[in-house]
């Protein structure tokens, strides 16, 4: 599969939200909220799984309208943050302590 390469670098063709929705995949909707509410402490439903992918039309998941790297990015004008001179920055070096193929990514975009 291409990869899809959201605004920070993460590869949304492996996402599991993206891959439910694709696929319309209820069982894998209801197992991704179980294990993302564990994970990240917050109570999902499995409506909310749904992503058709960071940077491409249609229904993004409820964490990209906050997230603070798409917002910078977009802000610049920036399809992803490979664009940006300043990366990595403080706004998402948080996010390749933790997902280092996301850096990895974005590199390949420069």
């Amino acid at each position: 599969m291409k990869k899809i390469i959201s605004a920070c670098g993460i590869d949304c063709s492996k996402c599991e939200a993206y891959i439910a929705t694709i696929n319309d995949d209820n069982d894998l909707r209801q197992k991704v909220a179980v294990e993302w509410s564990k994970r990240y402490q917050h109570q999902m439903s499995h409506a909310e799984i749904n992503c058709n992918a960071c940077q491409c039309e249609g229904i993004k998941f409820s964490w990209c309208a906050k997230c603070p790297i798409r917002a910078c990015a977009t802000a610049k004008g920036y399809r992803t943050c490979a664009e940006c001179s300043d990366l990595p920055c403080d706004t998402n070096k948080f996010l390749y302590e933790v997902a280092p193929e996301a850096l990895a990514n974005l590199k390949e975009l420069m």
